[in-house]
């Protein structure tokens, strides 16, 4: 076993442990029977409407790939570039490090029609990017109509805040303006990126934004049930607690969102809600791209494997 590999499978297991601990912590204060009734008591009306809500972020998260293809330079039907984000990711969010992980069955779906190494990390630099464009974008523009709960949360003054959540919608808009003028790669060090061009960045953050913003809905249909918590309270609330688990890596954020969200709405019913999300977005989609995962091994092999 390499070094490198070492270093990653030990980064994996201090994040598990940590979540682990944070997840102790977060649950101890409640029994089962409280949980269980909390997960009860969500109508079913917006139990479906949380369940379309993800569906559509998965949905959102396909255009992430189509137009990757094509910043690539290796356009593909948009069937096939839903298999392979729909696979990748349904699995990459549940195992965490997901540019690896979702990377690497991403690089086993594109290399069979025609993609080499470097395109697939092309794919996998402008979905990232896509990632970030989104979050800033939705992160913006919550914290700067509904700054209150992310100011007692994030422990800054409003001003702090303000200035936050234009830094946040500075990024996507240096993007859109970069894309429209820079012609080439842009050069940092050894570093060098180059921008998409303006049909594809514009598609780029509205689909990004798009997608976090379903999410939120998904999450907010669920606390609904329990509160009146508002759409963007909730949001700036999600977007913190999304970019905390980013950072550490855990997979499926698990026990960050959980504290986070806890904030808003603390109780039992807050936690029974966040199960019911953790199932619809998480193990939903992990349920469905397993199996076609595999399928997907035999079907898409040459014809001459299949025969032998």
């Amino acid at each position: 076993m390499s070094i490198y590999r070492l270093f990653l499978r030990l980064l994996i297991l201090a994040a598990l442990c940590g979540a682990a601990f944070l997840l102790y912590r977060t649950l101890g204060r409640y029994t089962l029977e409280d949980i269980t009734d909390a997960v009860r008591a969500i109508p079913a009306g917006q139990l479906a409407r949380a369940a379309a809500f993800a569906a559509a972020s998965y949905l959102c998260l396909t255009g992430f790939d189509w137009l990757a293809v094509r910043y690539a330079g290796k356009p593909l039907a948009w069937r096939r570039t839903a298999l392979a984000s729909f696979v990748s990711l349904s699995i990459g969010h549940n195992v965490g490090v997901a540019a690896l992980s979702s990377g690497a069955i991403r690089y086993r779906f594109y290399s069979r029609w025609g993609l080499r190494v470097g395109d697939v990390a092309k794919v996998i630099l402008f979905c990232g990017m896509t990632v970030g464009l989104g979050l800033a974008t939705l992160g913006g523009i919550s914290l700067l109509l509904y700054p209150e709960e992310a100011e007692g949360l994030m422990g800054i003054t409003r001003a702090e805040l303000r200035g936050m959540s234009i830094v946040c919608l500075s990024l996507p808009l240096a993007h859109v303006v970069l894309s429209a003028t820079l012609r080439g790669d842009l050069r940092l060090r050894r570093w060098s990126v180059r921008f998409p061009p303006l049909r594809l960045a514009l598609p780029q953050i509205v689909v990004g934004t798009a997608n976090f913003a379903c999410v939120a809905a998904c999450l907010h249909q669920l606390l609904a049930a329990i509160s009146e918590a508002a759409y963007l309270e909730v949001t700036a609330i999600y977007v913190i607690g999304n970019v905390a688990s980013l950072i550490s890596h855990v997979p499926g954020g698990l026990g960050v969102l959980e504290a986070t969200v806890l904030y808003l709405q603390p109780g039992a019913e807050a936690i029974g809600a966040l199960i019911v999300f953790r199932v619809l977005y998480f193990l939903v989609p992990l349920a469905i791209g397993l199996p076609v995962l595999l399928i997907s091994e035999y079907v898409l092999r040459p014809s001459r494997a299949r025969e032998n």
